[in-house]
């Protein structure tokens, strides 16, 4: 079908400041794509990352260019062969499942093999921050049942120490983004194995982490920052025990229920994340959260303000989106 598409450019409010190792952020960057068909219109998000070399600007560019080509007719298998893994894909990808499913009356969830969605749990996630900053927000959170504490440098240790002591009844999950290396890596594990963490998510830089193939794992390992899309999860299987799958790396949900297979049959755990993003962005990710060991899909909650309608959470818990938002 021909699509007109449009594309917006918003900014969201984040609730205080999230801080990982390679820095902090006060607002939501995010870009929208709509395409329209007659009375029917499908919305897409996508958060530009610049740790994969993407601005705001860089990816509404990108976005631009497969203008004429929706308004002669590209479908979904089309885009995957004609633009790269990564957001500004994810963005236009999201926006013809939800056109897909208004056009066709079958909602996107039944149309990826999930007939009836459920509830799923996802983690609250802690920022980076001093021992005794990440106690008292530990303190806070401590009803909720999974936590995800960004670390990567120096005092990690008694960061770790101080959240497990302030949530004593909630699993961890440890994300390094990329901030430790081989020297102290398996002083870390140990002491993350020994406070009941139960995921560790990527601790060395991308490309530099042979070490992991070499030393034992007394804590599950998550690939994120080292794997985007399906063809990177082979390189992947001597060294993580787990992937994360975002949409924003791997080009959009298309490609993203491909890598959910593949990491299935590869023995892989799995881990649904997500960029600080709303509802929108989260709403198409719940479908791959249906069948995951691991759900990251806490973006709005880290909002001061998430777009209208949104997804329902109580507390840690997701509902699925109604069809006003996406799907």
């Amino acid at each position: 079908m021909k699509l007109h598409m449009d594309v917006i450019i918003e900014s969201f409010p984040v609730a205080g400041k999230f801080v990982i190792s390679r820095g902090s952020k006060t607002q939501a960057n995010v870009v929208r794509v709509i395409l329209q068909h007659g009375d029917f219109t499908g919305h897409g998000e996508c958060v530009p990352y610049a740790r994969y070399g993407e601005s705001v600007a860089s990816v509404v560019a990108q976005i631009e260019t497969m203008r004429a080509a929706f308004a002669a007719g590209m479908t979904r298998p089309d885009l995957q062969t004609s633009m790269p893994a990564g957001a500004a894909r994810n963005a236009i990808d999201c926006a013809l499942w939800d056109i897909e499913a208004k056009v066709s009356g079958v909602p996107a969830f039944t149309s990826a093999g999930f007939a009836n969605p459920v509830t799923v749990t996802t983690a609250y996630t802690l920022s980076m921050g001093t021992p005794d900053e990440m106690a008292a927000a530990a303190k806070l959170a401590s009803n909720r049942p999974l936590l995800k504490i960004k670390v990567g440098g120096v005092g990690d240790m008694e960061r770790l120490r101080a959240v497990a002591s302030s949530a004593p009844n909630s699993r961890i999950i440890v994300d390094a983004n990329e901030g430790w290396t081989a020297d102290n890596i398996v002083e870390n594990m140990a002491l993350a194995a020994s406070l009941g963490v139960v995921l560790i998510e990527q601790p060395l830089p991308a490309g530099q982490d042979q070490i992991l193939a070499a030393i034992a794992h007394p804590v599950a390992i998550c690939a994120d920052e080292s794997v985007h899309e399906a063809k990177d999860l082979a390189a992947l299987a001597d060294r993580y025990d787990a992937v994360n799958i975002k949409l924003d790396k791997s080009g959009g949900l298309t490609e993203a229920l491909k890598m959910h297979g593949i990491a299935r049959q590869s023995g892989l755990k799995i881990m649904i994340g997500c960029m600080v993003g709303t509802s929108l962005a989260m709403a198409p990710a719940l479908i791959l959260a249906q069948n995951a060991d691991f759900v990251d899909l806490d973006g709005p909650l880290l909002l001061a303000r998430d777009r209208e309608p949104g997804l329902i959470y109580q507390g840690s818990i997701v509902f699925a989106p109604g069809a006003a938002l996406w799907g």
